[in-house]
């Protein structure tokens, strides 16, 4: 059995696949990030999920894509906990971009970016992946992600520059004091997942002209520095993965044309196009997974 892992920073899906290539279950739990998550954490998570008990002794193969499990330091963070679980199972772990590649790719090379709880962006030719500039985090980067937005809402609430209509239903709805929050943000290694819960607030109001433009600048500022960072000779067409990338992927195609750049697909989560990836590409049934997974290769430039 074979179990196929993209894990963000808030939740991560999970495909078990039989033998015979069919799906066996498929099942979300919490996201793990090695900036965040050490090894214990992750096992001792994933030892108390419900949905992992009949079949995890079973599993000879996990391939596990994750937020920053972008160097050998990180990735062991989340393999070691990954061994205390699937004790019988050969473990790879790469970083989430690779999935958001895998998922994208329909043939042609393509800038494949990831806008959901943090942001990122790579170009992808079927073989070579490659980086062009760090993510970096929802402190300085994640431009467009949710935690970025989240970031942005709360500031603006606490200074009273929101209209007074999307004030008040703030106020309503969360009855948040600065030092709730102050607490949840500096005091919370989940920071970035907090700020993104703020989310669904945003989409509530966002035919509203303030929302609008807070979308729009995101956007834009993220297409600037993360898919105007590859030159003209690799690609104008642009794909995405991730909840806030296909929530809003009207007002992001709008921003994808003013700045020259042609939309590829939006999906909001690469799982089962990643799994048919593995299926079509990898040939991880016929014991052929060392063909490209955890050997594609990655530059930094």
């Amino acid at each position: 059995m074979i179990a196929i892992a993209e894990s963000g920073s808030t939740k991560c899906e999970w495909v078990i696949l039989n033998d015979e290539g069919l799906v066996e279950s498929n099942f979300k739990t919490q996201g793990f990030n090695p900036d965040f998550h050490n090894t214990e954490y992750v096992a001792s998570t994933l030892s108390k999920c419900v949905d992992l008990f009949a079949s995890k002794d079973k599993i000879n193969n996990v391939y596990f894509y994750g937020a920053s499990c972008s160097s050998a330091m990180l990735k062991l963070r989340i393999v070691e906990g990954l061994q205390q679980v699937f004790r019988n199972a050969d473990i790879v772990v790469d970083h989430d971009l690779l999935a958001a590649a895998y998922s994208l790719y329909d043939g042609e090379p393509i800038i494949n970016c990831i806008i959901g709880t943090g942001s990122n962006s790579c170009y992808f030719d079927g073989e070579n992946l490659t980086e062009k500039i760090p993510a970096l985090g929802f402190i300085m980067g994640d431009e467009a992600g949710g935690g970025y937005f989240g970031k942005q809402l709360l500031s603006d609430y606490f200074y009273k520059k929101l209209p007074l209509t999307i004030q008040e239903d703030f106020e309503a709805t969360y009855h948040l004091t600065w030092g709730e929050a102050r607490e949840k943000i500096y005091g919370n290694i989940h920071a970035n997942v907090y700020l993104a819960s703020f989310m669904p607030f945003i989409a509530k109001h966002s035919q509203e002209q303030y929302m609008v433009d807070l979308l729009s600048q995101g956007f834009a500022k993220f297409i600037e520095i993360h898919v105007g960072c590859f030159s003209e000779n690799e690609s104008k067409k642009v794909g995405f993965v991730g909840s806030i990338a296909f929530i809003f992927k009207d007002i992001l195609i709008e921003e994808l044309k003013k700045q020259g750049y042609e939309a590829g697909k939006i999906i909001k989560s690469p799982i089962n196009e990643l799994v048919n990836y593995h299926r079509n590409y990898l040939n991880v049934l016929s014991n052929a997974e060392g063909k490209k997974v955890g050997n594609t290769q990655r530059t930094e430039s």
